[in-house]
């Protein structure tokens, strides 16, 4: 399978009821529909998203789908901040009917499960907020193959 990993967008720096509560910034929800237009004139969009039930995620997924004329997303608890790459493969194997998934989530999670999936270690990758990488991997096995990864101003460049 194709697997898409779209760090959620620059979202507010502070929020009273906590972390996981804050928004989505307007630059924010500008880098999930730049990622979707590209992905989408690409004609790399995926066949289900899978977002971090944070709300910067989930808003980021849900300006994603929409962009993309996607189906909405769907929440998945082990998408939150503190993503084990062990786990996520794990969980990916649950969805192997389909060939391209998304994930939505957080650093440095999304870094590590790519540096995981590649055999590779030591902070060599950074998803920066609004990012997009895709890998193709087969689930259970470990392995991975880097497909590409955009950092969100070459998006700004091309969306």
């Amino acid at each position: 399978m194709d697997l898409i990993l779209l760090r959620h967008g620059k979202a507010e720096d502070f929020h009273a009821d906590g972390d996981s509560f804050r928004e989505l910034a307007g630059r924010g929800r500008e880098q999930a529909h730049k990622a979707a237009r590209l992905l989408k004139d690409s004609r790399w969009l995926p066949e289900i998203v899978l977002t971090s039930p944070l709300v910067r995620a989930r808003q980021t997924a849900d300006e994603f789908c929409e962009t993309a004329s996607l189906p909405g997303a769907v929440i998945q608890g082990w998408l939150a901040c503190g993503m084990h790459p062990e786990g996520a493969l794990r969980e990916l194997a649950g969805f192997s009917e389909f060939k391209r998934i998304a994930i939505v989530g957080h650093e440095p999670d999304l870094s590590r499960l790519i540096e995981w999936l590649l055999g590779t270690s030591g902070g060599g990758v950074d998803m920066k907020k609004g990012a997009i990488a895709c890998l193709r991997i087969n689930p259970p096995s470990r392995h991975g193959l880097l497909k590409f990864l955009i950092p969100p101003k070459l998006a700004d460049e091309t969306g």
